[in-house]
């Protein structure tokens, strides 16, 4: 449980009563009552309201609006306002101002603009942290802290080019191994000097944002401005807890966000939260793979949804209305995926400047008379009664899927093989493919225990970090199943070619090696032809993006190329290793291939489906206390009929007791509680 001072599926989000006046917090303060708002995240942006000046605290505001939340029943997520600097101390400490790509020093303005090294912006921070922490560590209401909002964006000053440096003397040691990890032999980089060393951005090494001439130092550069925005973080973190040991501290990711390393950052957190903000056009699988990552971030420990629109957003290109049903269909999609908590941005919508227009429980409309806000009354409804019967429990999955953030570093700095690799759509390929059988999937890190699961898949391992492919051996010597792609164990964390033949490190578990890769333009394929049938999946299927050509040493031999010079040559192959098997798959092939080739390889280990369902029906479960909950959830407009098995069970919803075929409405939502 996140605190046990709110025991129940916690129910609210951002309110920013400093922008409104007392009549407004009076409605406030009934209809949050109206919608069973039960937590409210507090002072996000307040930093220049709570210190108008170097010497001046003022928390008077802060003070009333925690004793009025309080007063009517509202728990807070306190934030510790640190997201945005205030003007004073842009205009006396320019330091604190960030640097971007293309080398220009910013203004004051916006969010995120503060230098993570700046000295300035951490003293100040770290005051307001503590100042915080010692004003309201025994107030009633304080339920969590919440550091910052939402870190990111990368800064290239003068003083993270010398925190840089000071980052790899602590990483190397000695110029001659940075020279050494960097390979600057290569067009006369060798450096003589740290102060030689400059940062990577569109003066130097970089271009495009993502193109480099030395993938070394840009991986570290990306590496050094995670480590450095988590050190503000922890400063205030700790600071938090010298004064409040028993609260719980987060701050709120973004999912699969591509600066920072959430699973560092997730060992300085109690507990994981992050913003959920899909567009209409995005997979419904996409958002359970990332909730499933958010989720694997601590090992499968219950995570906070933070973040989400009651209704639509306001920064895409076109920000559609979530339709009737969609916001409840998809709070609970979080939930069934390990969520404790459902929260919005915001509980009432600004009037001013970018945010106007991005939806909250209380519209400009002020009243409760609104589909959107009965809608959310009624969720709200729902888990004041669900009580705190799901909190805590756990989803139990067989398989897993790796992805590593200096992984995706590496093969988006990679100069080719082809602009069309996208590590994350390969991730969710595979994810996809078991999502739509209702198999569970854990999302991990390279550095998980493995000893949990029966199938571990690795899609485009290009990195092989130190002790991988040791852990991954000793897993497949153990009895399981591993299975990696094209374009794997190609180079060591520096981003050096592992020299040998490829797959490097992963050749012994494969029994197999990659002599060339050929990359295939838009619209081109191949087409996989199986050599024998497995399970359902026979003939051949088009394969894509890469083609690995690879012989196979002590591998079998499952599907061969039709066509091109390597025409008849090794795409899919099995390799018997100790009591387990590991696979290559040589090429991208299409959902077809991928959902028969999963299946096959769950079943072979007896991992079966959660339940059979139609198209379009999601199914989870979370186990707690040998109570299974059972998440059916209807992503069609219409509705459809799901056999729920035969043996009775309770409908936790509607308190109704069902068994075989039931009728779930569009966008519909059951909760089935069943022994295990």
């Amino acid at each position: 449980m996140i605190n046990d001072k709110l025991p129940k599926m916690w129910y609210g989000g951002d309110y920013n009563p400093e922008q409104w006046d007392e009549k407004v917090w009076e409605e406030d303060d009934r209809m949050f009552k109206l919608a069973g708002i039960d937590v409210a995240t507090i002072n996000v942006f307040s930093w220049a309201l709570n210190q108008p000046d170097e010497n001046t605290y003022d928390f008077a505001w802060l003070d009333e609006t925690m004793d009025r939340l309080d007063r009517n029943g509202v728990k807070v997520c306190l934030a510790t306002s640190t997201a945005a600097h205030p003007a004073w101390m842009a205009r006396k400490y320019p330091d604190i101002l960030r640097v971007d790509y293309d080398g220009r020093k910013r203004k004051f303005g916006g969010r995120h603009n503060s230098c993570p090294n700046s000295e300035a912006y951490r003293k100040y921070a770290h005051i307001m942290a503590g100042k915080l922490a010692e004003r309201y560590k025994d107030h009633p209401a304080l339920l969590i802290w919440h550091v910052s909002n939402e870190y990111g964006g990368y800064c290239y000053c003068d003083n993270c080019a010398a925190a840089f440096r000071t980052w790899l003397q602590e990483r190397y040691g000695t110029l001659d191994a940075v020279n050494k990890a960097w390979n600057t032999r290569f067009w006369g980089h060798t450096f003589y000097d740290w102060e030689d060393i400059v940062v990577p951005n569109a003066l130097s090494e970089e271009w495009g944002g993502n193109r480099t001439n030395f993938q070394g130092i840009s991986l570290d550069y990306r590496r050094f401005q995670s480590d450095s925005l988590l050190e503000c973080y922890k400063l205030e973190h700790d600071e938090l807890k010298k004064r409040t040991p028993d609260i719980p501290v987060t701050t709120n990711l973004m999912g699969f966000y591509p600066e920072l390393n959430y699973f560092d950052w997730a060992k300085e957190m109690d507990v994981v939260s992050w913003d959920n903000y899909p567009s209409l056009d995005t997979p419904v699988s996409y958002t359970s793979m990332t909730h499933d990552l958010m989720r694997g971030l601590k090992s499968g420990q219950p995570f906070m949804l933070m973040e989400q629109t009651p209704s639509q957003q306001n920064w895409q290109a076109y920000n559609a209305l979530k339709r009737p049903g969609v916001m409840r269909l998809w709070s609970y999609q979080a939930v069934a995926h390990g969520a404790d908590t459902v929260m919005f941005f915001q509980l009432r919508r600004s009037i001013g400047a970018c945010e106007k227009y991005h939806g909250a429980v209380i519209e400009h409309v002020g009243h409760e008379n609104t589909r959107v806000f009965r809608e959310c009354a009624e969720l709200g409804r729902e888990l004041q009664e669900l009580g705190d019967r799901i909190l805590d429990s756990r989803v139990h999955a067989k398989v897993a899927i790796m992805y590593d953030w200096e992984n995706r570093w590496a093969l988006e700095l990679s100069s080719g093989p082809s602009v069309a690799l996208n590590y994350v759509d390969e991730i969710h390929k595979y994810y996809d493919a078991l999502y739509q059988q209702n198999i569970g999937v854990d999302v991990i890190s390279v550095e998980e225990d493995l000893s949990s699961y029966d199938l571990v898949i690795a899609p485009v391992m290009y990195m092989v970090k130190p002790g991988f492919s040791k852990r991954v051996e000793e897993f497949v010597a153990r009895g399981g199943k591993f299975v990696t792609t094209f374009f794997s164990g190609i180079v060591n964390e520096n981003d050096i070619v592992t020299l040998g033949g490829y797959p490097g490190e992963l050749r012994n578990v494969l029994g197999i090696w990659a002599e060339e890769i050929d990359a295939l333009y838009p619209g081109q394929f191949n087409e996989m032809v199986l050599t024998q049938d497995l399970g359902e999946l026979h003939g051949g299927y088009p394969c894509g993006i890469l083609c690995d050509v690879i012989h196979a040493e002590t591998a079998e031999v499952l599907a061969e190329y039709s066509s091109d010079f390597y025409k008849g040559t090794p795409v899919l192959t099995r390799n018997q290793f100790g009591e387990g098997q590991a696979y290559y798959v040589a090429s991208s092939p299409d959902s077809e291939f991928l959902k028969g080739f999963l299946g096959h390889l769950c079943a072979e280990k007896g991992i079966t489906p959660i339940l059979e369902t139609p198209a379009g029906v999601e199914v989870s479960e979370r186990v707690k206390n040998d109570i299974s909950y059972l998440f059916v959830l209807n992503h069609n407009a219409d509705e459809v009929i799901v056999h729920v098995g035969d043996e009775s069970q309770t409908e936790l919803l509607t308190g109704q007791k069902i068994s075989g075929e039931v009728t779930i409405s569009g966008h519909g939502v059951m909760i089935l509680e069943r022994a295990v």
